[in-house]
């Protein structure tokens, strides 16, 4: 795979996005939006395409009082966009979420998968997977 990198804990793309999380985690949005492009899109299981934080925010309200991550592994894809001086990076993230329900029980464990895509230095788009949905479920 020509111009791939793995996991480079010194990388731009890599450090923007654990701001980004760290933020949103903290609740701070603010300094979360410094993160992102201004015609960024985020989609979530279940939700219909977001752009701004505050649509997150109002869609998190009706499922859950806080989630928090632990990463196993953090990846990165850098490459130029053809005919420009644009780089564009994709970063995958994994690991577990430990949640806090709206009842105030929890779950660990639950897994989760976040894709980002950035250009030049900024968050254009987040895919997020998770098994949410299925610890709501069980925790019932």
């Amino acid at each position: 795979m020509p111009n791939a990198e793995m996991t480079d804990p010194d990388s731009r793309s890599v450090k923007q996005v654990r701001a980004f999380l760290s933020a949103m985690e903290a609740r701070d949005l603010a300094c979360a939006e410094r993160n992102l492009a201004v015609n960024v899109v985020m989609q979530f299981p279940g939700a219909a395409p977001m752009q701004r934080l505050s649509e997150v925010v109002e869609w998190a309200k009706t499922r859950y009082r806080r989630v928090s991550k632990t990463f196993y592994a953090v990846d990165l894809c850098s490459h130029p966009k053809q005919g420009t001086s644009t780089t564009h990076s994709v970063v995958v993230c994994h690991g577990e979420l430990a949640v806090e329900w709206l009842d105030g029980s929890t779950s660990t464990g639950v897994r989760f998968i976040d894709r980002f895509e950035l250009t030049d230095g900024l968050i254009t788009r987040q895919d997020v997977w998770n098994d949410l949905a299925l610890a709501a479920r069980t925790s019932s």
